[in-house]
Parts: structure tokens; sequence; C-alpha cells
């Protein structure tokens, strides 16, 4: 009894091991079909991503930006933005400022311990520490560089769609948060990965220099609790100082500034248009070279021919004069193009604006 009773033990404990061991097997395969439907879901999502709409950056993160900016003007300043890439938002909830430094060889060699170091920091404190681009000051607007592109390109080999927040202090003083988030377009980031800015392939992709960026639009938003701050701290006087200020008519050194700006993008436009001209020359007089050679090659074929012996090739690549002179890249003219478009835009908002203001003085003197 004792023996047919550890006989039926013995089988009982085989068989629950085998059921856990095939309960076992089920819950791995389960998992992997888990795991590879999340995969395959993630994958999908990545495939069709839905396109950025806007960029919600944070009170908080305005006011570091502007303090930064602010502090160190005239001289450019840049930092890092921190937030969440949730759909088509892309949510800035912190940034923190990349020190000024003077020598290049140091900043290339603590910027990236630096940068490392902060966000050690913030993730220690709790804080977003997902970097979604970078922030920059700039002078009226001139942020239209190769070097800003350079940025854009190696922000981009790790972060998709990643902004630059574009901040200009000099328009602080005619009361406008001049605040600006951009990104390189699709079809510029597959043009300048190509290296090909010529004409002809530009003509192909039908691009335009207003096709290089992306303005993309900023909401900025706050906590309830901060929103309900501010109702408390708002005055209830009906005009403040800053609505005075905003009817001054004097934006002399503004439009000085932009003029100055202008006359300089005008010259190096000039520039390039005279690099064009030395090329379209070049290439002129090298397939007029062409035509002449191609035509006395003819008439020493004709000739040996008639005399019975094997014609000379047309083409000779050992030719200097068969040598493809190279073609300008077009990205900087296209860049000072957009540089003259902004200056040209500001100068008519400012001089629209005084006119406004003008005709309001004269009403209220006529009054």
């Amino acid at each position: 009894m004792a023996k047919s009773c550890k006989g039926l033990a013995e089988e009982l404990v085989k068989c629950l091991s085998e059921s856990m061991c095939v309960k076992d097997e089920k819950r791995s395969i389960r998992d992997c079909a888990v795991a590879r439907s999340f995969l395959q879901a993630i994958s999908k999502d990545e495939a069709v991503a839905p396109p950025l709409r806007v960029v919600q950056i944070e009170g908080l993160a305005v006011l570091k930006i502007i303090k930064h900016c602010k502090e160190f003007a005239p001289t450019l300043v840049t930092g890092q933005l921190l937030g969440l890439d949730v759909g088509s938002v892309l949510e800035v909830t912190n940034c923190f400022p990349f020190p000024v430094r003077d020598d290049d060889e140091e900043i290339e060699a603590d910027g990236a311990n630096y940068q490392l170091e902060m966000m050690r920091c913030l993730r220690e404190v709790n804080v977003d520490n997902n970097t979604v681009g970078w922030y920059q000051s700039t002078v009226l607007g001139s942020y239209q560089t190769v070097e800003l592109i350079e940025t854009f390109m190696n922000y981009q080999e790790n972060i998709k769609r990643c902004v630059c927040i574009i901040y200009d202090p000099s328009k602080a003083d005619l009361g406008v948060l001049a605040l600006k988030a951009l990104k390189l377009s699709d079809s510029f980031m597959e043009l300048y990965r190509a290296g090909n800015f010529t004409g002809d392939k530009l003509r192909e992709k039908n691009f335009s220099w207003m096709d290089i960026f992306e303005e993309i639009p900023i909401k900025v938003s706050n906590s309830a609790l901060v929103s309900a701050f501010m109702t408390e701290l708002e005055t209830d006087a009906p005009v403040s100082q800053g609505d005075y200020d905003r009817l001054q008519s004097s934006t002399t050194p503004f439009l000085e500034n932009n003029m100055e700006f202008l006359i300089k993008c005008m010259d190096d436009l000039s520039m390039e248009q005279q690099k064009f001209q030395y090329y379209y020359r070049n290439l002129s007089r090298q397939q007029a070279q062409q035509q002449a050679w191609l035509q006395k090659r003819r008439t020493e074929n004709m000739a040996r021919r008639s005399a019975g012996e094997e014609p000379l090739p047309e083409e000779d690549p050992s030719n200097p004069i068969f040598k493809p002179i190279p073609e300008p890249s077009r990205l900087e003219s296209f860049l000072i193009t957009n540089q003259v478009s902004n200056f040209c835009g500001q100068i008519n908002g400012v001089a629209g604006q005084n006119f406004s203001r003008l005709y309001l003085t004269k009403a209220l003197h006529e009054n």
C-alpha cells in the first residue's frame, strides 16, 4: 500500500512537473508573441509617425531661455532642450544652458562631458532628460547659416524629430516675444545628404530657397497652479507703462541695424551671383572649344576616310576641354536669400506699425 501510494505520488509529481513545463513553454511562447507584436507595433508606429504639428513649451523653459539669451546679449549663446516627443506634439519641459568659452578646443573637449553631467544631475532630481533639440540666440533674425544646418544634421543622426528654438533679444524692446521653432524639411535633408545643390537637381526636385526651413507653431503652456498664481498677481489697472511704451514710434536703431544687415546680405548675394556668372562664362567657352575641336576632328576623319584610313574617335577624355567644370553649390545663395527675405519682412513689419502709430497720434492731436 505504501509502495502504491509512493508510486502514485511519484506519478503525480511527474505529471505536475510535466504540466508546469508545458505551462512554462506556453507562457514563454505567449511572451515571445507579445514581445514580437509589441516590436511590430513600435516599428509600425515609427513607419507611420504623424508629422510634427506643434511645439509645446513650458513657461519655465521659456523664462530660462530668455534669461540666458538676455544676460549674454549681444553674444550668441546656445543650450539644450529637454522634453518628450508625443505623437504630433513635441513637449519641451526643461532646458539648460551651454557654458560660453573662448577656446574652441576646450569646447570640443568639455562640451560632451558637461552635457552628460547635466543630464545625470537632472535625472537624479526626476526631471525629463530626453534631448529634443537645442535653443540659440540670434541678432535680428540672422540665423540662416551653414553652421545651423550642420548642427541640425548632427542632431538628426540620433534624434529624428529635433527642433531648434530661436530667440531674438533685440526684438524684446519692441514688446515682441521673438520665439521661433524651426526644423529642416525632409526634401532639403535628402539633398544635403546627397551633396547635390546644382541647378538641374533643384529644378528636378522643384526646390526653392523657401523650402529649407519649416517653422513649427509654438504653444506656451503652464500648469494649473502656475496659471492660478499668475491670475492672482495680475493687476487691476487697465493700462500699464508697457502699453504706453508700445506707442513709441522711435525704432531708429532697429531699422538702422536691419538696413545695415540687409546691405551686407545684398553684397554677399552679389558675390554669389558673380560666381555663377563666372561659371557660366567658363561653361560657354568650354562648349565653344568642344564644338571647334569636334568640327576639326570630323574634317580630319573625312580626310582619313578618303585616304582609306581608320577614323579617329570623336571623344577624347584626356583632352582638358572635355573635363567637366564643377558647378558651384547654390546652398549659400539660398541661405543669403532667406536672410534678405527675413530682413525685408522685419523692416516692412516695423514700418507698418510705425505708420499705424503715427496715424493714431495724428488723430489724437486733432481731437
